[in-house]
């Protein structure tokens, strides 16, 4: 099981990029973002790009995997984004892992003056994003006309440095984007249950996850994939369950979701004063004891 963590992209750089070459030291798997215009509680306060906080976290760390959690056809057309990301996996040296979704019905659905999508919308456009964007990150001339996105003979040289292209990570609990995963995916991202997240008594988030696994293990079979070719990534911080209040509640939960088969877990870096708050001094201990004391 690997660790890795969100860093929100609420700082100005000349603080950002001291976090992030943290997160490095602290010997994170890998560091993702946030990839929305604003969010939540977050909205009226500091918020910046998540493709450009990516380019710069490339230019202060070396080992370090990057990523966007996730990226989505809210406000994201898959020409150039797969332009961005193939930019940023070059410049990172082949660290980027791009997270996909369909996005949902907060600021991004309606900042660039839309209606927001039902979400069979939202599952329509990410069937057809999604592989769009894969031909896109794995070939040097596209030309493909959709329903929602086209691409006309673009070209893509050289690509990212990663081969046969930057892995795609989709986050899909249900069964179309699931089946997406099994097609164009190297991982899978789940943050628990979509439907009411906040809602689900901690000692069932276990049951929902590994109910979530079964389904795509079945999928998998269907599409000829082998579910274990896939990284299987657990989002802390949309359920009940508090496994930063100590280290014993943390090892308690890694422990029980790597039983389940979850092989990356992310936790989000402390943001004092708000819904991801928590004792930054216990995070680093997590950060660099958690796993290992799982024996």
């Amino acid at each position: 099981m690997r660790l890795s963590t969100v860093i929100l992209p609420i700082h100005r750089w000349t603080e950002g990029r001291k976090i992030w070459r943290q997160a490095e030291d602290l010997g994170f798997h890998a560091a993702y973002t946030y990839d929305h215009l604003s969010w939540r509680s977050f909205r009226d306060h500091t918020w910046f790009g998540a493709l450009p906080t990516l380019t710069a976290a490339a230019a202060v760390t070396e080992r370090l995997r990057l990523g966007t959690m996730v990226t989505s056809p809210n406000f994201r057309h898959p020409v150039p984004l797969a332009k961005d990301l193939a930019a940023i996996d070059d410049i990172s040296g082949g660290r980027l892992i791009a997270g996909v979704g369909a996005g949902g019905n907060g600021f991004d659905a309606t900042a660039l003056g839309g209606q927001p999508w039902t979400p069979k919308e939202r599952a329509d456009r990410l069937a057809e994003f999604v592989p769009l964007l894969d031909r896109l990150l794995s070939e040097p001339a596209v030309t493909s006309r959709g329903a929602y996105y086209t691409a006309e003979d673009v070209r893509m040289i050289p690509g990212g440095r990663q081969r046969p292209r930057v892995p795609i990570y989709l986050a899909a609990t249900g069964p179309r984007g699931m089946r997406l995963t099994a097609r164009h995916g190297q991982g899978w991202i789940t943050y628990g249950d979509t439907r009411d997240p906040k809602g689900v008594p901690a000692e069932v988030c276990p049951k929902v996850i590994a109910e979530q696994l079964a389904r795509l293990s079945d999928i998998c079979a269907s599409e000829g994939r082998n579910p274990e070719e896939l990284e299987r990534v657990l989002l802390q911080g949309s359920t009940l369950e508090r496994p930063l209040d100590s280290m014993d509640a943390f090892v308690d939960y890694a422990g029980r979701y790597r039983e389940l088969g979850i092989t990356e877990l992310v936790i989000h870096w402390p943001v004092p004063d708000s819904v991801f708050a928590a004792d930054q001094t216990l995070f680093e201990r997590i950060a660099h004891e958690g796993l290992r004391q799982l024996g």
